[in-house]
C-alpha cells in the first residue's frame, strides 16, 4: 500500500508540475516580435557605411611607397644597370689609338655686325657712285654738244698769250666765273677743278696734266706768305687759283659754278707755275 501511495503521489506531483509548466510556458516561451522592414533597411545601411569607412581608413593607411616609382611594386623597380651605376664606380676603356686620331673643326663662316655695316656702306657708296656716273655721263653729253671753241690742245699748239704773267693768268681765269662744274670738263662748256687750271694755263702755252696731284708736282712750292693771284692752291684731291687775301678761284663741285670764295681749310700749300 505504501508503494501504491508513493506511485500515486508521484503521478500527482508530475501532473502538478505539468500544470505549472503549462501555466508558466506562455510567459517564458513568448517569441520576440519580428523587426519591421524599415528597421531592417536602416541596419543594412549602417553595415554598408561601416564597411566603406573601414576600407577608406585602410587605404589611407597604406605606405606612400605603394604609389611611387621605386616602391616595392615590381613595375617600379630599378633596372640592374641602374642599380650597378649606384653601387659601383664606372669605368670606360678607350683604345690607345684614339689619342692619335686628329679632329678637324668643320669650316664655317659668320658675318659680324661690323662686316654687315661695312658691306652696307660699300653698297651705298657703290650706288652713289653709279648715280654720279650717270649724272656725269649726261653732263658730258650736254657739255660736248654745247661747245665748239678751241680746246686746251688747240691753245697749246697756238697759245693766245705767249708770255707767262701771273696777273694775266688770274685775269683770264676770272673770265670763267659762272661756268658750271662738270666732272672731267676742260672747256668753257664745263670745268672740273684741274680741268679749269689746265685750260687757262694752256692759253699761255703751258701744258699741265688733268690732275690736281700732277699739277701740284708740276711747279715750285712756295710759302703761303709769298703767294700772289695766279699761283695754285693745292689741297688733298682739289686745287684752284689763289685769289689773294686768303681766297681761292676754283670750280668747286657738281651743282656749283666757278667762283671765288675764302679758303676753308689750313691743309693746303702754294705752287707757282711757269715762273
Amino acid at each position: 500500500m505504501a508503494a501504491l501511495g508513493t506511485r500515486r503521489s508521484r503521478r500527482e506531483l508530475s501532473r502538478a508540475s505539468d500544470s505549472l509548466a503549462t501555466v508558466e510556458s506562455p510567459a517564458h516561451s513568448h517569441r520576440s516580435p519580428r523587426a519591421s522592414p524599415k528597421k531592417r533597411r536602416g541596419g543594412i545601411a549602417n553595415i554598408v557605411v561601416m564597411t566603406l569607412a573601414t576600407g577608406l581608413v585602410a587605404t589611407m593607411a597604406l605606405p606612400a611607397y605603394a604609389f611611387a616609382p621605386g616602391s616595392k611594386d615590381a613595375s617600379f623597380k630599378a633596372s640592374e644597370s641602374t642599380e650597378m651605376s649606384k653601387a659601383q664606380a664606372q669605368a670606360v676603356e678607350v683604345d690607345a689609338q684614339a689619342a692619335t686620331v686628329s679632329v678637324a673643326r668643320e669650316g664655317f663662316t659668320a658675318t659680324t655686325p661690323e662686316e654687315l655695316a661695312a658691306a652696307a656702306a660699300a653698297s651705298a657708296a657703290a650706288a652713289a657712285a653709279e648715280v654720279r656716273r650717270v649724272e656725269v655721263a649726261a653732263q658730258m653729253t650736254t657739255y660736248a654738244a654745247s661747245y665748239s671753241g678751241p680746246s686746251a690742245a688747240d691753245y697749246l699748239a697756238n697759245p693766245a698769250y705767249p708770255n707767262v704773267d701771273l696777273a694775266s693768268v688770274f685775269n683770264v681765269a676770272s673770265q670763267y666765273q659762272g661756268v658750271p662744274y662738270v666732272f672731267g670738263g676742260a672747256t668753257p662748256a664745263g670745268f672740273d677743278c684741274s680741268g679749269f687750271i689746265m685750260y687757262v694755263y694752256a692759253q699761255f702755252g703751258i701744258s699741265l696734266p688733268h690732275s690736281s696731284v700732277g699739277q701740284g708736282a708740276a711747279g715750285t712750292r712756295i710759302s703761303i706768305e709769298d703767294a700772289v693771284p695766279g699761283d695754285l692752291v693745292i689741297m688733298d684731291g682739289h686745287d684752284g687759283f689763289y685769289a689773294g687775301n686768303g681766297n681761292i678761284l676754283h670750280a668747286p663741285y657738281t651743282g656749283q659754278n666757278v667762283r671765288i670764295q675764302p679758303i676753308w681749310t689750313s691743309d693746303y700749300y702754294i705752287v707757282r707755275i711757269g715762273i
